[in-house]
């Protein structure tokens, strides 16, 4: 048996893994205090919601990461304060976020955040880092339809010149 076999977990991480795992737990880090922030500024409860879930799944996935970086004996990178609760009527109106534009910026976190796991994923030789990847896959994919679907009801969508196909003459 090679050094490769046997329990995932007893087998080294590799630095692509250890990179991965150290900069996703970073940027879970930033995104909580991002959605705490925008959390303030939203005023649609349904919105509210969701920035909700998503600070609850990236706190979930900060638990994994910091877990396997702490287990391999990897520093942890410096993580910011949680943000206090604020009223959205207490910011002034130029300096505060509008739903769309927050409901807009999730929309691209969720899409960053799935290539991200799609490339954890491919690049563990781990099985037990692969699957974790892949749970945060579908974590983000469930909230991205989500995300949609608010986007599309409340009238927030901005989709790309739609093509319709006309009969030829």
């Amino acid at each position: 048996m090679g050094i490769l076999s046997g329990n995932p977990k007893d087998e080294p991480l590799h630095y692509g893994e250890v990179f991965s795992i150290w900069s996703n737990l970073m940027a879970n880090y930033g995104m909580i205090a991002g959605k705490q922030t925008f959390y303030n500024h939203a005023g649609d409860e349904d919105l509210k919601k969701i920035i909700e879930d998503i600070i609850d799944v990236c706190r979930e996935e900060v638990r994994q990461l910091e877990k396997i970086l702490k287990i391999n004996g990897i520093g942890l990178p410096p993580a910011p304060p949680e943000r206090p609760v604020a009223r959205p009527q207490d910011i002034p109106p130029g300096a505060k976020f509008n739903d769309p534009e927050i409901s807009a910026a999730l929309s691209a976190d969720i899409a960053v955040g799935l290539v991200a796991c799609s490339q954890a994923m491919a690049s563990s030789t781990r099985e037990d880092i692969a699957f974790m990847y892949g749970q945060f896959h579908i974590a983000k994919a469930q909230l991205g339809a989500k995300l949609l679907r608010l986007n599309k009801n409340k009238g927030w969508l901005v989709p790309p010149p739609l093509h319709v196909d006309y009969p030829k003459k």
